[in-house]
């Protein structure tokens, strides 16, 4: 699938990217944005953190890479993608509500740096969104997944907020966690991210970037819609 086909060209909408590091509210913007619009709403993060949960209950360590890789072939994973929200199904399974506990997300980052499950992902996460109408949000959207895409975001915002947003959900979701650590391990994966060889996380050249740090959710997805509307 060529880049030209990666984005809108005439097609029932446009395909908009927001990449990001982890606590910056890609995920809440993206959903807000979708119900705005009416698209779909595409958490990329989540096929990797799919993987990870796979990974984790295959009981395979991270530095097995040839077993990891060898573990997708034997793997189905289906995606159903709303406006609002997403479900993951991994071999039959629904284990959206597995996916964001602090073992899958450590192990998400280490995942998403094996080429050969970046791969394997790519015209999944394509796939979803060639037909356009879609919000997509992860890592590499704008630079790999969707090169062409209508739109493109990069948010931003200071490591401290970043930490404290992540600490609130976790502790919200039920999770016993120590700010500290929470930092540690988001530090950690930033680093990790955009060290990688293979789509490390930077912002595409033609993406407007955005620093959230002070910006509630709604005045940014606000701020996306002025530049969006441009294209529609």
């Amino acid at each position: 699938m060529g880049e030209r086909a990666l984005s809108k060209q005439g097609k029932n909408g446009l395909i908009i990217a927001i990449d990001g590091p982890a606590g910056v509210g890609k995920s809440t913007v993206a959903r807000l944005l979708a119900l705005r619009l009416g698209y779909l709403y595409l958490d990329t993060g989540a096929l990797y953190r799919a993987v990870a949960w796979k990974v984790l209950d295959a009981g395979l360590r991270p530095e097995e890479g040839a077993a990891i890789t060898a573990l997708l072939p034997h793997t189905t994973l289906r995606m159903e993608c709303g406006p609002e929200h997403v479900h993951v199904f991994v071999d039959g399974r629904d284990i959206t509500g597995e996916l964001r506990t602090p073992d899958v997300t450590a192990l998400a980052s280490i995942v998403s740096a094996i080429s050969t499950v970046r791969e394997w992902l790519l015209p999944v996460q394509r796939q979803i969104g060639a037909a356009g109408s879609v919000v997509a949000e992860g890592r590499d959207i704008g630079t790999k997944v969707f090169p062409a895409a209508d739109v493109k975001f990069f948010l931003e915002a200071d490591a401290e907020i970043r930490a404290t947003r992540r600490y609130r959900e976790l502790v919200a979701a039920g999770h016993a966690v120590q700010f500290d650590q929470t930092k540690r391990d988001l530090t950690g994966r930033d680093d990790r991210d955009r060290s990688r060889p293979v789509a490390p996380l930077i912002p595409a050249p033609d993406a407007e970037r955005l620093d959230t740090s002070s910006m509630p959710a709604e005045a940014v997805v606000e701020h996306m819609m002025a530049v969006i509307t441009a294209k529609l």
